[in-house]
This record gives C-alpha cells, sequence and structure tokens, in this order.
C-alpha cells in the first residue's frame, strides 16, 4: 500500500493539452497508471506557455530533420501531430516519498492536470521563489546558458535583440554585471517599460547601440539578425539564440561583416555551455535556473493567469503571430 494515502482517494485519470492539427488543440482525458512504488504524484498548480517554441509546434512548422532534437523530455505523440508538447510545470506532490510529500516542485512536464513521474525529474521549487513566478524555470534556465556561451564581462556594452522572455531575461542577467552597459531592442515600444523594471537600458531597432562588445539576438527574424549585427563592433560576437523552425532566414553577410571579423555563434539549451560542460549537469543547471527567480520584478514577464479548461480556445489569440503576451501563466483547478 502506498504511505499517507488510501489508493481510491488517488488521481485516475488526468486532463492533458495537446496538439492535434496546426493551429487545432483540444483537452483530452487520459487514465494513470498505478503509481510505482519510489515515483511522485503530482498535481499541478500553474504552467506555462513557450511562445516561441510552442508557438512551431502550434503551427506545425517543426522541420522534419529536427522532429527527434525538438522532442521535449516528457512529450507525448510525434511530430507533427497530434503532440502533447510543453515544459514548465509547477506542481504540488499529493503521494511520493516522505521527503517529497506536500512539496512545491518544478518539472519540465507538459500541460497536463495531474502527473506521474521518477523524483529525479522533479525539483523543489527554492524558497523566495514564488510557485507562478517559478515557472519560468525552462525560460531562465536557456537565457543562463546563453549568457555562459556568450561570455559578457563587466563592463561590457551589451545589446539584446528581441525583448521575449527569454531575451528579457538575458538581459537582466547581463544587467547583474558591474558597469555593464544592457540595452534590450524591440520593436514594440511598449517593451521600454518592461526593460526598466528589470534594471536595463531599451532601445528601438533605429536607435540600437553601436559598437557592442557582444550581441544576443533573439527576435527570430531575418530584420532583428541585421539589426543585431550592425551593432556588433570589430571582432566582437553575436550569438544567435533564435530558432526558426522550418523557416529560412536572410543573413547580410557582406559589407563589413568580414572585415570586422564578427563571429556568429549559434546557442541552443540542449546543450550545456562548453564552457561549463566537464563540471555540469543538466539538473544542477536547472537548480540554478530557479534558484535565480527570486527577484519579484520578474512578475513583469507573466501575464495575467489564464484556466487550463480553456487554452483551446484561447491559443490563437496567445500564439497568434500578433500576440505581445510574453510569459502566458496557466492556471490549473
Amino acid at each position: 500500500m502506498l504511505k499517507d494515502q488510501p489508493p481510491s482517494s488517488l488521481a485516475q485519470s488526468a486532463q492533458a493539452l495537446w496538439y492535434i492539427a496546426p493551429e487545432q488543440a483540444e483537452c483530452r482525458t487520459e487514465s494513470l497508471p498505478t503509481l510505482t512504488e519510489g515515483d511522485v504524484q503530482v498535481r499541478s498548480v500553474f504552467g506555462a506557455l513557450s511562445r516561441g517554441t510552442e508557438s512551431l509546434v502550434y503551427r506545425g512548422q517543426v522541420p522534419e530533420t529536427e522532429y527527434d532534437r525538438m522532442r521535449a523530455p516528457f512529450m507525448g505523440g510525434a511530430f507533427p501531430f497530434p503532440v502533447k508538447y510543453g515544459y514548465s510545470n509547477v506542481g504540488r506532490v499529493e503521494q511520493g516519498p516522505a521527503s517529497l510529500l506536500g512539496q512545491l516542485v518544478y518539472s519540465l512536464m507538459p500541460h497536463q492536470t495531474v502527473f506521474q513521474a521518477a523524483p529525479d525529474a522533479v525539483i523543489v521549487v527554492p524558497e523566495g521563489v514564488e510557485a507562478s513566478r517559478a515557472v519560468l524555470g525552462a525560460n531562465m534556465e536557456t537565457a543562463l546558458n546563453a549568457v555562459w556561451d556568450a561570455a559578457p564581462g563587466p563592463g561590457d556594452r551589451i545589446a539584446v535583440i528581441g525583448g521575449g522572455v527569454v531575451g528579457c531575461l538575458v538581459a537582466y542577467l547581463c544587467g547583474h554585471l558591474p558597469g555593464a552597459e544592457v540595452t534590450l531592442v524591440d520593436i514594440n515600444a511598449e517593451r521600454a517599460a518592461t526593460a526598466r523594471a528589470l534594471g536595463v537600458q531599451f532601445a528601438l531597432p533605429q536607435a540600437a547601440p553601436l559598437e557592442c562588445d557582444v550581441v544576443i539576438h533573439c527576435s527570430a527574424n531575418a530584420a532583428g539578425l541585421t539589426t543585431a549585427l550592425g551593432c556588433a563592433g570589430e571582432e566582437a560576437t553575436v550569438l544567435e539564440l533564435s530558432w526558426y523552425g522550418a523557416g529560412m532566414v536572410a543573413a547580410p553577410l557582406g559589407g563589413a561583416f568580414h572585415s570586422r571579423q564578427i563571429r556568429l555563434q549559434s546557442s541552443q539549451v540542449g546543450h550545456i555551455s562548453a564552457s561549463r560542460r566537464p563540471r555540469w549537469t543538466y539538473r544542477r543547471r536547472l537548480s540554478a535556473a530557479l534558484n535565480m527567480l527570486k527577484d519579484p520584478r520578474l512578475d513583469v514577464l507573466l501575464a495575467p493567469a489564464v484556466d487550463f479548461a480553456s487554452l483551446p480556445a484561447r491559443l490563437p489569440q496567445i500564439l497568434g503571430r500578433q500576440s505581445t503576451v510574453l510569459c502566458q501563466l496557466i492556471r490549473y483547478p
């Protein structure tokens, strides 16, 4: 018998969000198996939509060549459809080892009301991190890895092109470097207030800083990449953090690109940065990212929560190309 709770009181089923066709989704009921001794059962409290990657999944724009690499850790189904996708869940352990029972935990689970997992698939949310803010864990992990890859230093002039969630978090992390001049660049002037809240400067593309030491591109469009290359100083690094799915992007590699010896480097959270790889595990990196979410200023990135059951109807608005939502918070029943 499982500890502390009669088997009859455990949830027998869960509701999960599935993408079933381009720009179509539905909530499906799934039966839960008998909980394996030593595993945990978690009831979701908050989740979040990844507007970047998840919008490509929603529209069916994951390239066939990337099907394996783009699988989320606990994804259901297979690309292109139907697929149960997502990687940001904050929930409470309702059954499992005594050390985890009742704990608020973060995991890379899809959008689902209740789930079961091995204990090493969840991480206890650190004290001082609000449950709703903890959904930024995967985004902060991506930003942290990008900063490692870009290697900015104190006093550097740094431009971050693209004010989405990851871009904002990269700017936030760089803003903690002593003496660094950090500017968030975006076509949406409303992101100026977000930049101020995060403690960095803001500029529209036409006023983006020049002669930067490090430029990090997160806008996922060709115009943003053009701006990023234009911001780079001689022999500077432009870190490409955007992922374009099946899209093709024109890059302006003529002009002074070669004579200025600008370095264009990719970054992807699926790999731990080479500068940390010998010592860091994925779990250590995610744990560090969660610990970086104690600052209440980061709440500026969270859109008002939507109820899980309403997601299929709300996705066109949330993931639409004209959406200005940053991190869409999901509230579970």
